[in-house]
């Protein structure tokens, strides 16, 4: 009997707390309902930066009417850099702690006199570099034209999937390095690398004139800049401290641009052969490149 009186006394507490509902109405359905009402559905929109990009050192980012547009990166959100092999230097003998701080802080110092002559000097952080002295500039050459001639041998060898070399550089290359005169990489004299040069000038014609199709890319129009130049310079001016003073040189009217002629001019190519782009449209200067070369 103590079970039943316990039993119906805690039914009727039950009854007591539980909260008073109109007749036919299910408590449950009640609860749904409010919880769907309070729920604000909002349309998903894609944000208009995820396909837009912006040149190096500046970011995406939309206005008050979500049209997007590039503004300067600020430094201080670079990534942090994980060693000194990330630094680099720039033209001002700044060292910076990545190539992304570098460009934001030249992109914040557009259309300054400091922002124009700030570029991209070298990979790692700055350091002394001796002068170049005239009979080591007369140098450089002899060593430049070797290397980038090895260059492309070594892309032939390793071209196995046409990503480096196009089937018509390849075949121009096959000619080098099939040909038993060519002179094998490493340590070479000065003496005979002269020699070389002029035993067997035509070997080095394409590498020279290769190496400028590399660069002009930004636009293609028979014409190099500073920045063109950065990814050869960044890597050669730890190693040859004649890099700089060798691609001023190669100015010679001193325009702020190297020329195709102005290029070989400097390698010791016939300027003949250097003319062939110089009046050749951006569309239609990488095409004839090719053909002549």
């Amino acid at each position: 009997m103590r079970v039943w009186i316990v039993f119906l006394l805690c039914l009727a507490g039950h009854a007591i707390a539980a909260p008073e509902t109109e007749v036919g109405t299910n408590p449950v359905q009640v609860e749904v309902g409010e919880f769907d009402e309070a729920i604000e559905i909002e349309d998903v929109v894609e944000n208009p930066c995820l396909n837009y990009h912006c040149k190096k050192g500046k970011v995406c980012e939309v206005d008050d009417s979500n049209t997007p547009m590039c503004v300067c990166q600020d430094p201080s959100t670079c990534p942090a850099a994980e060693g000194e092999f990330e630094h680099v230097c720039g033209t001002d003998n700044k060292t910076f702690d990545s190539s992304c701080h570098f460009f934001a802080t030249k992109c914040a110092l557009e259309g300054t006199k400091k922002g124009h002559k700030l570029h991209l000097d070298y990979i790692g952080p700055c350091k002394y570099i001796e002068p170049c002295l005239d009979n080591e500039l007369s140098e450089f050459p002899l060593r430049m034209r070797d290397w980038l001639k090895n260059v492309l041998v070594t892309l032939y060898e390793r071209d196995e999937d046409n990503n480096m070399l196009t089937e018509k550089q390849k075949l121009r290359v096959k000619k080098i390095f099939e040909n038993e005169k060519r002179l094998q990489a490493g340590e070479h004299s000065l003496d005979l690398l002269a020699r070389d040069f002029e035993k067997n000038y035509n070997m080095y014609i394409f590498p020279v004139h290769w190496q400028f199709g590399q660069l002009d890319q930004h636009p293609v129009d028979g014409y190099l800049t500073h920045s063109e130049l950065a990814p050869l310079r960044a890597p050669l001016i730890p190693m040859e401290h004649c890099t700089t003073r060798f691609f001023e040189t190669c100015d010679a009217d001193g325009d702020k641009y190297i020329a195709l002629e102005e290029w070989a001019s400097c390698f010791g190519i016939k300027e003949r052969c250097g003319q062939r782009l110089h009046h050749l449209s951006s569309s239609d200067g990488q095409q004839q490149f090719e053909r002549n070369f």
